[in-house]
């Protein structure tokens, strides 16, 4: 895939499997080598570092211009650590053919990517895990309409349920707690009304929701 992407001249953010190998390379990186990862918001993170050990591999099957830079931070309390990981630290690692920028932001943003992964993972449960129906053409409907769906809800908890925890929530939670809410529309002196169930234990995220829909600006 890498060799694909170079041939085309793409700029790419790939994860990359350490080997024993690697993980004794990584173990000659001195200490001041290493450089303070950052968090989500792009802040120094406490107890994750990056560095970056191209010139300690031979790398001559690879494209040129490939990069390994490897992130080790202090794990989770629970986690299990793995036979690469060292000192106690998980290590992982990606490689990329970007040239500029600093080795944190470089790590941030391939981070950032895991978006993508979320994103399948909540179109399976949407319905792109099976195709239901026989004919080639009724699937790509059917995948269009999951994608319609996953855009929905993806706007829905940007716009929507920004305040809220909601805005994290899998599809299964929102229909269970916000699409499943009962309600019903009523017309009362040239005014329509939204009348929701008052018994549902998120109305009040849907309602809060549905005021922040309704202040936005119409679209041009």
């Amino acid at each position: 895939m890498i060799e694909y992407l170079t041939k085309r001249r793409l700029s790419y953010s790939v994860g990359f499997g350490l080997t024993d190998a690697h993980a004794e390379a990584i173990g000659l990186v001195p200490e001041q080598a290493w450089t303070p990862a950052y968090d989500a918001d792009g802040q120094v993170r406490d107890g994750a570092w990056v560095t970056e050990i191209t010139d300690l591999l031979d790398l001559s099957s690879w494209p040129k211009g490939m990069r390994v830079i490897i992130r080790k931070e202090r794990p989770h309390p629970g986690a299990q650590l793995r036979f690469t990981d060292r000192d106690g630290l998980r290590l992982t690692a990606f490689v990329t053919n970007t040239r500029r920028g600093q080795l944190p932001d470089l790590e941030l943003r391939h981070r950032r990517r895991a978006r993508c992964e979320d994103r399948i993972r909540t179109a399976k449960v949407t319905g792109l895990q099976n195709l239901p129906l026989h004919g080639f053409d009724q699937n790509r409907i059917w995948l269009a309409l999951v994608q319609l769906a996953c855009e929905l809800v993806a706007w829905m908890q940007m716009l929507a349920l920004t305040d809220t925890q909601a805005r994290r929530w899998e599809p299964k939670r929102l229909r269970l707690r916000l699409l499943s809410i009962a309600g019903r529309i009523a017309r009362h002196a040239r005014r329509v009304r939204l009348r929701l169930a008052a018994s549902a234990p998120d109305v009040d995220v849907l309602v809060a929701g549905l005021n922040r829909l309704a202040a936005l600006p119409a679209p041009v």
